[in-house]
């Protein structure tokens, strides 16, 4: 027993990251199209302005998809093209961008997998506060339906939020990203209970917008820790690990979130962590914020349980001498997706998907015209023997997501970092389908029975 037959192999994508015409056809600004132009918050001071032009050239992209064979593809509405002044007027020509894409998309055979919000907040919105503004909740609830009227049930699959404890704790805690804000305690508890509301609120509407068997999730950053060993007692330090309160301060850690989601409660250790400064929700607060899900999603790349903060000068509990890693600088971890899914599976008692995984690499073309990537492929092989033993170990595991379809705008390491399937040369806007993708259509058309 391997995948189930309808599995669902993909690869995701980020409005921002991809899209570009950030000023075009009545788009409205987002907090990364406006913020970054201070300097020093972006490598080489680059930004998403012009991206890979995929507003101009998905149709070459979901071509180059159905090449690839892929089951389903991951993409994120841009909240500002569709709203430009983040509620109230709706945007025809967003609109309509939106709907061939998904057209185009259903008649390759390709499931769309929408993703609300990747981190674009309306400009318009942040000058009211941003998530900080209680009134964000219901901001949110009509963006997402509008969404929902924008697909007339086309779309089954819908994701809230991506990366919360990044969105949040990169954005308002620690400044890395827009808004490139450091706030207290206090303004992050805040923030999480909006944001935990507007969750709440986002399924309530798309269940009464969109279609009957619409499918929804949220897609948080892993921080599974792997066991050192497979004994019960490694195993379950590992899962305590797991969950435990973040030490690097309110709003991360996967418990923070998806316990107020999944459990309808803050565990015990968050709340010894943070004390006062956890969020207090009424009753029917708590029943809207946990209304049913159909899967967990989450985004994992390495093993959690590092050091917090990281220390430059020590080795974490995965790195060695010399021990591999990607261009990020991050651990690889094999491992990772089979304890990801399983001890996620175990807590919260729904179907997995994996929402983002893949490895960033200083990829080039040789001199044959092709982009050669074997670390690529030989980290995603590994990484999906994982999750396969999850699946073969009756661990309901409905899909995998690559991350990411093409090379794009990397937040705030700019475009140095390369985790796509296709090369894209920023200059010309060509792509190239590396070796991986080659490989990846492979291994979608066995169902993974060649891994």
């Amino acid at each position: 027993m391997g995948f189930r037959k309808d599995f669902l192999w993909g690869a995701a994508t980020a409005a921002y990251q991809i899209e570009g015409a950030y000023q075009e056809d009545g788009r409205g600004m987002s907090i990364w199209d406006s913020l970054t132009k201070e300097a020093g918050h972006v490598a080489w001071g680059e930004n998403g302005n012009t991206a890979c032009e995929h507003y101009h050239l998905y149709k070459e992209d979901v071509a180059l998809m159905k090449e690839m064979g892929l089951t389903c593809y991951r993409f994120s509405v841009s909240w500002p093209r569709i709203l430009p002044e983040g509620d109230g007027r709706v945007n025809e020509k967003g609109v309509r961008f939106y709907q061939e894409l998904v057209e185009l998309l259903l008649d390759a055979g390709i499931e769309p997998v929408v993703t609300l919000y990747h981190w674009d907040l309306p400009y318009t919105l942040y000058e009211k506060g941003g998530w900080k503004n209680p009134e964000s909740v219901e901001w949110f609830a009509g963006y997402a339906k509008a969404v929902a009227e924008m697909f007339q049930g086309k779309v089954r699959y819908y994701i809230t939020f991506n990366e919360p404890q990044v969105f949040v704790g990169l954005g308002y805690r620690l400044g890395i990203h827009a808004p490139f804000e450091k706030n207290e305690p206090s303004v992050i508890s805040a923030i999480t209970r909006n944001v935990l509301l507007a969750h709440g609120r986002a399924v309530a509407v798309l269940r009464s917008a969109g279609p009957k068997d619409i499918k929804i999730g949220m897609a948080p950053s892993s921080g599974c820790v792997i066991p050192k060993s497979e004994t019960e007692e490694d195993i379950e330090e590992a899962r305590r690990m797991s969950f435990e309160a973040n030490k690097g301060g309110i709003g991360g850690g996967i418990s923070w979130w998806m316990d107020a989601v999944f459990l309808g409660e803050f565990s015990k250790e968050n709340k010894e962590a943070f004390g006062e400064n956890v969020p207090q929700l009424t009753e029917e607060e708590w029943a809207l914020v946990t209304q049913p899900l159909d899967f967990f999603g989450f985004n994992c790349y390495a093993g959690g349980g590092n050091l917090v903060p990281p220390n430059p000068y020590a080795y974490d509990r995965y790195s060695y001498q010399g021990s591999p890693k990607t261009a990020t600088g991050w651990n690889i971890t094999p491992d990772v997706l089979y304890w990801a899914a399983r001890f996620y599976y175990e807590r919260y008692k729904k179907p997995i998907l994996v929402t983002e995984n893949g490895l960033a690499a200083y990829d080039l073309v040789s001199l044959d015209g092709c982009v050669h990537d074997p670390n690529r492929i030989d980290y995603t092989h590994r990484y999906l023997r994982g999750l396969k033993r999850a699946a073969e170990e009756g661990i309901p595991v409905i899909g995998y997501i690559h991350w990411s379809f093409m090379d794009n705008f990397e937040w705030a390491s700019g475009y140095d970092m390369r985790f796509g399937l296709v090369y894209v040369d920023y200059r010309t806007q060509q792509r190239i389908l590396k070796d991986s993708a080659y490989w990846y259509r492979n291994v979608i058309l066995s169902n993974g029975e060649n891994l």
